[in-house]
């Protein structure tokens, strides 16, 4: 018999860390090959993970929800014959060390213990680290004397011996510390804020689960990372409605799904990129990335979250082509079956807001991109002509968040104009084609 780590795999190019959010096996539990173990999501896809061996789970090495490099160590197995002798190796080694110590010198008490310090996972190093523990002083339990949650969790520091020399010289005694002050002022210690919501009868603490931590990590990297700036302007797509409603009907028809304004706007945005290069940029550590494919991330949500699929290689798509993607993606998400690949490689990112009635709005930047553009709800307003008079008109804002790393305001501005004058061209059937 031998032990086996399953790693956690490589979900992607791009893809570096990835967090465990269901486990469908308990320890103790025999699986077969291909057998599924766990659900695992990074870039707020979840992926199945199977067994790449029969054997009987025996350790977990990681929480729940806990983001950790890719190559890291998640479980273990316990597998029959040659599947992995190195673990099996490590244990006799170290049981014949434990049992033929040197002989030249004396062995202090903890290193008789049992300890895999390289070894231990990154659930246990944290749990470790937020109750001072010294692993070094912890005995290990877990196979070939690894330390597990269970060790740290049951550890008693009285319970273990430490010579007279160990002992810290520069602490008195318990009993020798007085403060002095009067009873009466004395006021107890506050609770920790999370405790009073959880006990409140007003308020429920529910965790977050792999998902929303996974866009929270997202915001939060580009906020802390990305010097945002931000502009607006109105644009008349006056004549894009007028389309639409001329040949919205046919068309859904004709393709088997509805056609929204919004393949319009992709597409002149997509035109507006390729004329404005550096927009369609990332950081890179003091470089300025320039993609080549314009790979457009599109904001899709669902009751629960937000998801960024991506078009790639946009620019080989007419509107009629960028319809069929969008509402591809968008029906993927829904169905929670999309893939990691449609997640991975976006250079620019397109949000909808104007399918939830937002008229102006600030975008925080798919990180590392360099920008996000918000297409607000169109509305009609009276608006002044070219000769001095007023007219109605399809109007609608266009808020663009960029890099200021990158990005100034001049660059922006040409973008949003080109971005302009490309809707006002959309006026014939072929243009949709």
């Amino acid at each position: 018999m031998a032990i086996k780590e399953i790693l956690m795999p490589n979900l992607g190019e791009s893809v570096t860390e990835a967090s465990v959010t269901n486990w469908l096996v308990k320890p103790g539990d025999k699986v077969k090959r291909y057998d599924p173990l766990m659900e695992v999501v990074s870039d707020k896809v979840t992926t199945e993970v199977p067994s790449d061996f029969d054997g009987e789970v025996k350790e977990f090495l990681i929480d729940l929800d806990q983001s950790v490099p890719i190559g890291t160590a998640i479980l273990t197995l316990e597998v029959e014959g040659a599947a992995d002798e190195t673990p099996a190796v490590e244990e006799k080694q170290s049981e014949s060390s434990q049992e033929k110590p040197k002989a030249t010198q004396p062995t202090p008490a903890k290193a008789e213990k049992p300890k895999n310090i390289g070894r231990l996972s990154p659930a246990v190093v944290r749990l470790a680290q937020e109750k001072g523990i010294d692993l070094e002083q912890v005995t290990g339990t877990g196979s070939g004397g690894r330390i597990t949650r269970k060790d740290i969790m049951n550890f008693n520091p009285e319970d273990q011996v430490v010579s007279g020399a160990e002992m810290p010289v520069d602490i008195e005694p318990k009993e020798q510390v007085h403060v002095d002050v009067p009873q009466e002022n004395k006021a107890p210690a506050p609770k920790p804020k999370h405790e009073e919501s959880v006990s409140s009868s007003h308020a429920e603490s529910v965790p977050a689960d792999g998902v929303r931590k996974a866009i929270a990590k997202k915001m939060v990297q580009s906020v802390n990372e990305i010097p945002h700036a931000w502009i607006m302007v109105e644009a008349d797509v006056s004549n894009i409605v007028k389309l639409r409603n001329e040949v919205k009907e046919d068309y859904k028809k004709r393709e088997g799904h509805s056609l929204s304004f919004f393949p319009f706007f992709a597409k002149a945005v997509i035109q507006a990129l390729k004329k404005n290069p550096k927009i369609n940029t990332s950081w890179d550590n003091g470089n300025i990335i320039y993609h080549k494919d314009i790979n457009m991330s599109i904001a899709v949500t669902t009751d629960e979250h937000l998801y960024v699929p991506v078009i790639h290689q946009a620019d080989n798509y007419s509107i009629s082509g960028l319809a069929k993607e969008i509402n591809r993606l968008a029906g993927d998400v829904r169905k929670g079956t999309l893939k990691s690949q449609d997640m991975q490689g976006g250079t620019f990112t397109l949000n909808n807001t104007g399918s939830i009635g937002s008229v102006q709005s600030m975008g925080i930047i798919n990180h590392p991109q360099a920008a996000i553009l918000q297409v607000e709800s169109i509305n009609k307003r009276i608006v002044p002509t070219a000769d001095g008079g007023f007219k109605t008109a399809d109007m609608v804002n266009l808020c663009l968040s960029i890099d200021h790393r990158i990005l100034d305001g001049q660059q922006a501005g040409k973008f949003l104009k080109d971005v302009k004058e490309n809707l006002a061209r959309f006026s014939s059937e072929s243009d949709v084609y």
